[in-house]
C-alpha cells in the first residue's frame, strides 16, 4: 500500500534509486561471499566436490526459502521497510562471523546469512512493485533495470574477493586469531553491508510514502523483540540443518510441501478470475525453478570446471577461477538496459510487448544454448584445457535467459497476485527457487572429480553433465512454447 497523503507519487524515481542502491550493496556482500564458498570448502577445508556441492545446495535452498518468513514479517508484523533493515543487519553479522578464522563459526555464519537473506530479500522487491502500481509494461522495465542493480554490486565484489583471496601474503593477527587472505576476503562482504545500511539511512525519507500496512503504524517494540528472539532460534536451526545432509533433504521436502500448500490454498479460496491467475503463477514459478537449477551451476560445477579445465587468462589478463562467475554479472549489466529499451519500443507498437510467457520460453532456449556452448568448448579443448571464450559466449546466453526469466519473476508476481498477499507469494516464489537450488547442487555433485585427476580425465565428466543439462533445457523450452496460448488465456 502507499501512504494516503498527497506526496505518495511525488518521488517514485528517487524511491527506486534508494532501493537500487541498497540492493547494490546487499548483492555486493552476498556474491562476494558466494564466489568463494565452494572453493573455500574444497581447497581450504579439504571437502570433496560432492559434499561441498551438497552443503552449498542446502545453504542456497535455505537462503531462498527464508523469504517466506521475510514476506510474512514484512506484510503482517513489522512492515517491509523495517524488515528490510533487520535483514541487512543480520546479513552483516553473518558475514562478520564468516570472516572469523575459527572452524566452529562456519556453519553458524551460514545460518545467520540464510536468515538475513530471508528477512531482507523479498521486501525491496515488494516495495519496488508499489512504485508504478497497475502499469504492467512499466513494471517489466522497472524490474529489468532493478535486476541490473543486483549485478552491479556482485560484479565488483566477484572481482575483488577472489583477488584478495589470491594474495596469501596478506594477513592480520589479532591476539590468538590469524585472519588469512580467505577470511579477509569474507570480511569485505561485511563492509559492503555496512555501507548499504548507511546509504539507506541517509535517503530513507524517499521511501516513506511506500510500504505495507505495518510500515504506517507505530513500531511495536514487543513485536520487534519477538521477531529478534525467533530469528536467533531459527538461525541456530538453519546452521544445524546446513551441516547435515539428511536433515537438509528433509527440510527441503518440507519446503516443497509448504509451497504446494500455499498455491492449493489460493486455488481453493480465490475467486474464479483469481484462480486462473494462480494457475498461471504456478506455471511461471515452475519455469523459474527450472532456471534456478541452471543458475546453481555457476557457483558449483561451472566454477570447478573453470578451476580444472579452463585457461586462467582472458585478453592476456590472469583470471582466478572464481572470477569467471563475473561473466554472468557482466552480461546481466550490459544486456539489461538494451532489453528494457526493447520492451519499451515493443510496447509502443500496434502489436505490443511480448507476453511474459513468450519471454520465459525464450529464456529456456537460451539456457539450452549456453550449456551446448560449454559442451562445444569441451570438444575443442587441448590437453583438457578449454579456451575461456567458450565461457564468455555461454555466460552471455545464460545471462540473457536469466533476464527473461528470473528478472521478470518479480514483475510476474506483481501482475498476477493481489496486493494483500504479494509479499507472501513472492516468498513462495523464492521457496521454489530454494528447492531447485538444492536440486542444482545435487546435480552438480554428479560431476565428481576424484583427487589426483588431471584435466584430461576431468573434462569428459563435465561434458556429460553439461550435455545432459542442455538437452533437459531444450525439452523444457519446447514444452513452455506449447503452453504459451494457455498462459495467455490464464493471464487475461
Amino acid at each position: 500500500m502507499t501512504h494516503p497523503d498527497a506526496i505518495n507519487r511525488r518521488h517514485p524515481r528517487k524511491a527506486f534509486l534508494v532501493l537500487f542502491c541498497i540492493e547494490i550493496w546487499e548483492r555486493f556482500g552476498y556474491y562476494g561471499m558466494a564466489s568463494l564458498m565452494v572453493l573455500y570448502m574444497v581447497q581450504h577445508l579439504g571437502m570433496g566436490d560432492t559434499r561441498a556441492d551438497l552443503i552449498w545446495g542446502a545453504f542456497s535452498a535455505l537462503v531462498y526459502a527464508m523469504p517466506m518468513l521475510g514476506g510474512y514479517v514484512g506484510d503482517r508484523v513489522l512492515g517491509a521497510r523495517r524488515t528490510l533493515v533487520l535483514g541487512a543487519i543480520t546479513l552483516g553479522l553473518g558475514y562478520l562471523l564468516l570472516s572469523v578464522p575459527l572452524s566452529t563459526t562456519f556453519f553458524p555464519a551460514m545460518g545467520l546469512i540464510a536468515l538475513g537473506n530471508g528477512l531482507f530479500k523479498v521486501n525491496p522487491n515488494n516495495l519496488a512493485s508499489r512504485l508504478y502500481e497497475g502499469d504492467h509494461s512499466r513494471l517489466d522495465i522497472l524490474f529489468t533495470l532493478y535486476y541490473m542493480s543486483l549485478n552491479i554490486g556482485s560484479f565488483v565484489s566477484i572481482l575483488l574477493t577472489p583477488w584478495i583471496k589470491d594474495h596469501p601474503g596478506w594477513s592480520i593477527t589479532l591476539g590468538a586469531l590469524h585472519f588469512d587472505s580467505w577470511h579477509l576476503a569474507f570480511g569485505l562482504s561485511a563492509i559492503g553491508l555496512t555501507l548499504g545500511l548507511l546509504n539507506y539511512g541517509a535517503f530513507r525519507r524517499y521511501l516513506r510514502p511506500y510500504g505495507t500496512a505495518p510500515d504506517f503504524r507505530k513500531l511495536s517494540w514487543y513485536k520487534l523483540g519477538m521477531v529478534v528472539a525467533a530469528s536467533l532460534v531459527i538461525a541456530y536451526l538453519l546452521a544445524e540443518t546446513i551441516g547435515h545432509h539428511a536433515v537438509a533433504l528433509s527440510v527441503v521436502g518440507l519446503f516443497l510441501f509448504l509451497m504446494i500448500g500455499i498455491f492449493t490454498h489460493l486455488l481453493i479460496t480465490g475467486e474464479q478470475h483469481q484462480r486462473k491467475r494462480v494457475i498461471a503463477c504456478m506455471i511461471f514459478t515452475l519455469i523459474s525453478a527450472i532456471w534456478a537449477i541452471y543458475n546453481q551451476q555457476i557457483y558449483t560445477s561451472l566454477t570447478l570446471f573453470a578451476l580444472r579445465n579452463v585457461k586462467h587468462e582472458l585478453v592476456g589478463v590472469p583470471v582466478a577461477p572464481a572470477q569467471f562467475q563475473d561473466l554472468n554479472q557482466f552480461w546481466l549489466v550490459v544486456l539489461a538496459v538494451p532489453l528494457a529499451w526493447f520492451y519499451q519500443r515493443m510496447n509502443r507498437t500496434a502489436r505490443g510487448d511480448f507476453s511474459i510467457a513468450t519471454k520465459y520460453a525464450a529464456g529456456l532456449y537460451l539456457l539450452a544454448l549456453a550449456f551446448f556452448l560449454y559442451v562445444a568448448g569441451g570438444f575443442s579443448a587441448r590437453a583438457g584445457i578449454v579456451s575461456p571464450w567458450w565461457l564468455v559466449a555461454g555466460y552471455a546466453a545464460q545471462s540473457l535467459g536469466e533476464l527473461l526469466i528470473s528478472a521478470l519473476g518479480f514483475s510476474m508476481v506483481s501482475q498476477l497476485v493481489p496486493e494483500r498477499s504479494r509479499g507472501i507469494i513472492m516468498g513462495a516464489w523464492f521457496l521454489a527457487m530454494g528447492v531447485s537450488l538444492y536440486a542444482g547442487g545435487a546435480i552438480a555433485g554428479l560431476a565428481h572429480v576424484n583427487a589426483g585427476m588431471g584435466s584430461v580425465e576431468s573434462l569428459p565428466i563435465y561434458i556429460r553433465l553439461f550435455f545432459g543439462l542442455g538437452i533437459a533445457a531444450l525439452v523444457c523450452a519446447i514444452a513452455a512454447t506449447a503452453a504459451i496460448p494457455l498462459l495467455r488465456k490464464l493471464t487475461v
